[in-house]
């Protein structure tokens, strides 16, 4: 059958994740996994080192992200009249998937920052090709409908996400790590699934490798929270279910909805297309370039006027134009050793 973890935070969640990549993937390659997905949240700072690392293993990398998602406006700067942050995981399916990560994360650090780099549903309506969604953890706004009794406003949720990204790149996401919420947010994504012709899905939100580094994962939430590990009211995960599991386990805790591990695999098969490599030394011999981001006012007026490639770099789209005249020191190119040509 095939399980394949779609929801996986590594070292750059910052904080938050324990997952060192290098012995992430080292684990994921001793439990026989084909394929892995990164869903940091809210940026996409380890993408390249995720990818490169998981291609070196034979591993199929998924780029993806939990972003961070306001109820109403990002630009709402507070968090009155509802205007809540909730979580939804984002996985491209091709190159147009991962230049709309990029835009949307950029988005969130640009426009959106409060607390954490938000978006909004107009901005997912903006940037919706070419990715799958999963409707995320409890944090999610689908499972945060449920808990609140809010059924009626959970389906119209499930609706509006399906209808913006297609049933067939939308899934409900099931998890389970012993906490008595999970198990009643499942009840009824199971059954309404059925009703409402929309896929099922199980993830683990990893957060660290092994199940005896949940305490080096809790440091890590003391620190980003500024609290002492032997305090009693702070924050803190429930259970220490967080790690990457294996695949028995996870048939283990899903085994009676089938459809939610298989599509794992399915939703792997669905996604990515693989990156280019160009040595930048080959691109740029004998050229006048310039880099500039897509984010910048000056850029957007330049990119109208002269053609340009389009190249992601450090996980920032870049473009990198043929210009008449030497308007930039040489000494940039040293900073840029290798480009990925998209």
């Amino acid at each position: 059958m095939g399980f394949v973890h779609l929801h996986t935070h590594t070292e750059y969640s910052f904080l938050d994740g324990a997952c060192r990549i290098d012995k992430l993937l080292d684990r994921a390659k001793e439990l026989n996994m084909n394929a892995l997905a990164i869903t940091d949240h809210g940026n996409m700072c380890g993408v390249i080192e995720f990818y490169k690392a998981a291609v070196d293993r034979g591993i199929k990398p998924l780029i993806g992200c939990e972003v961070y998602v306001a109820a109403k406006e990002m630009r709402q700067k507070n968090h009155e009249n509802g205007n809540t942050t909730h979580h939804l995981v984002l996985i491209a399916k091709n190159m147009t998937g991962y230049r709309n990560l990029i835009k949307l994360s950029s988005y969130g650090y640009v426009d959106g920052f409060y607390y954490k780099p938000r978006v909004d549903f107009s901005v997912l309506k903006e940037h919706a090709e070419g990715l799958v969604c999963l409707s995320a953890c409890l944090a999610g706004e689908i499972p945060q409908a449920i808990l609140r009794d809010e059924e009626e406003k959970a389906k119209e949720l499930i609706a509006q996400y399906a209808e913006l990204y297609g049933k067939d790149n939308f899934f409900l996401e099931l998890q389970n790590h012993g906490i008595a919420d999970q198990k009643r947010v499942n009840r009824f994504l199971i059954d309404y699934a059925k009703e409402a012709g929309i896929g099922l899905v199980a993830t683990n939100d990893v957060h660290y490798i092994e199940k005896k580094d949940a305490k080096y994962q809790d440091l890590l939430m003391c620190i980003q929270t500024n609290r002492k590990v032997s305090e009693q009211d702070r924050m803190a995960f429930e259970t220490d279910e967080f790690y990457l599991k294996s695949e028995d386990e996870m048939q283990s805790l899903f085994g009676q909805v089938p459809e939610a591990l298989s599509n794992t695999q399915k939703i792997a098969d669905m996604c990515f297309a693989p990156f280019k490599w160009v040595a930048s030394g080959e691109y740029l011999k004998n050229k006048n370039v310039l880099l500039i981001t897509v984010a910048n006012t000056a850029a957007n007026e330049f990119v109208t006027t002269r053609s340009f490639d389009t190249f992601i770099y450090c996980g920032m789209i870049v473009a990198v134009a043929t210009v008449s005249t030497s308007i930039m020191s040489h000494s940039i190119i040293y900073f840029v050793p290798r480009i990925i040509k998209i």
